[in-house]
């Protein structure tokens, strides 16, 4: 039986025929193409995985008679073969840009934008996000962003906040570490029918390709910090923008900053991703079983003021969570609910493993909670295999200030896990004895230095 055979499901010969006409992969699954594309046997060895190509030059059979490949910073086959694959598994995506790191995507993009311009910004955007926005791009290229609660402000105030020469919106969903869902389609709708037709971009970072699909609701593009799920060995720091087919003239001009910056991710670097992508649907699905799990716990527990997990039944985004997601993880969550016992089914369900909580007490127990831990490391970044836990205020968002993180919710007892694929039961037997350890026991803490990365 041939692969299009398996995919008509018994349909006419009508449907077999017109199957035909399509590109194959196109047909494939989120895993297939994540393990496929750009990983084709090597067709002078055989080889099942690329090889890593180290050379930074490459022989011409004449002068501009190349195989594809000049200089590496210009174009490497390990970056071409993992933007082949982003762009791939990134629904909706037809270029992809890798770089050097999240940040250094962020500032190509912002760079793209010219002297002068405005942007819309989420005002609940990573610490990093903010630092370039407000203190680079605004000092050397003259930007100006107008942080809004995209979140809850209604189509009038996103269209009052546009200017004539406002460029872009910037959008993260889910924020990070309040995690606020925001309705990337309602977004788009108002950007595209302004005058000034900025473009939307969505850091997809929390819940990588697997969970969602920005581009079909109409983004423009969509960045990550590959450093975090998509690679998911906490082992490469990368970065990468994906775009839809008709951005051909934006895509060419971020290649040309990139390349002209220099913001390229190593041949290594990019084997490590790829190589990592690999797995990324598997990954995925145990992260959000396993966060799902831990978030009912921390809302179980007398100990904790506010779990923030949009894949709760009680979280109040909890629909346009589900309605975020995308088609391959639409199918795994209610394949998960299928199979999930009638006793404890209310609607809750796997949305990525990001979680934020409000444990009772200040400061203080929230450094007992982060130093009793024995399976959640504390430390900064996230979407490794291995958990994580972190207190926002005095670590990631140290840049921005204390009234605006106030604002926004970011209190000293405010704590972000990054839940990893370890045995479900472990971690909730960590969670739940460093609760006990930091608000019933109350042992003595030490203040955490700031930190920004």
């Amino acid at each position: 039986m041939s692969p299009a055979t398996v995919h008509t499901n018994g349909n006419s010969h009508a449907r077999l025929n017109s199957l035909k006409k399509l590109n194959q992969e196109d047909l494939d699954g989120f895993g297939t193409r994540a393990i496929h594309v750009g990983s084709e046997p090597d067709p002078s060895t055989g080889a099942v995985i690329p090889a890593i190509s180290l050379s930074t030059t490459y022989k011409q059979d004449g002068v501009g008679n190349h195989k594809g490949f000049e200089y590496s910073r210009s174009g490497n086959p390990n970056r071409n073969a993992l933007e082949r694959t982003l762009a791939s598994i990134e629904s909706g995506g037809a270029h992809a840009l890798a770089f050097a790191s999240g940040s250094a995507t962020t500032a190509t993009v912002l760079q793209s934008l010219g002297p002068n311009a405005h942007i819309v910004s989420v005002n609940d955007v990573y610490g990093g996000t903010f630092r370039y926005m407000t203190r680079v791009a605004k000092e050397n290229q003259g930007l100006e962003t107008t942080f809004v609660d995209l979140e809850n402000a209604d189509e009038e105030e996103v269209a009052q906040a546009i200017r004539e020469n406002t460029k872009l919106i910037w959008i993260e969903s889910p924020t990070n570490p309040t995690l606020r869902l925001i309705d990337i389609r309602r977004i788009v709708a108002v950007a595209h029918a302004h005058p000034s037709h900025p473009l939307v971009l969505v850091d997809n970072t929390f819940l990588s390709p697997f969970y969602s699909s920005p581009l079909l609701q109409g983004a423009d593009i969509v960045v990550h910090s590959l450093t975090k799920y998509v690679n998911g060995h906490s082992d490469v720091v990368m970065g990468a923008a994906i775009l839809p087919a008709h951005h051909v003239a934006l895509h060419q001009r971020l290649a040309f900053l990139q390349n002209a910056i220099g913001a390229v991710p190593s041949a290594y670097d990019s084997w490590l991703a790829q190589r990592g992508i690999k797995t990324l649907h598997l990954r995925m699905r145990e992260h959000g079983r396993n966060a799902l799990a831990v978030a009912r716990a921390l809302e179980r527990s007398p100990h904790v003021e506010e779990v923030i997990y949009p894949g709760l039944a009680s979280h109040p985004r909890n629909a346009l969570a589900r309605a975020s997601l995308s088609p391959h993880a639409l199918r795994f969550v209610e394949q998960f609910e299928a199979n999930e016992d009638a006793a404890v089914r209310d609607g809750s369900f796997p949305y990525g493993g990001m979680i934020s909580f409000r444990i009772r007490g200040g400061l203080e127990t929230a450094q007992r909670f982060l130093s009793s831990t024995r399976l959640f490391a504390l430390a900064e970044s996230l979407g490794g295999v291995e958990s994580l836990a972190e207190l926002p205020a005095l670590m990631t968002h140290g840049s921005i200030p204390p009234a605006e993180r106030a604002q926004l919710g970011i209190g000293e007892n405010l704590i972000r896990l990054s839940v990893g694929v370890e045995d479900g039961d472990d971690l909730l037997w960590d969670i739940e004895q460093a609760l006990h350890a930091a608000v019933v026991e109350g042992s003595s803490g030490t203040e955490s230095p700031v930190s920004d990365v």
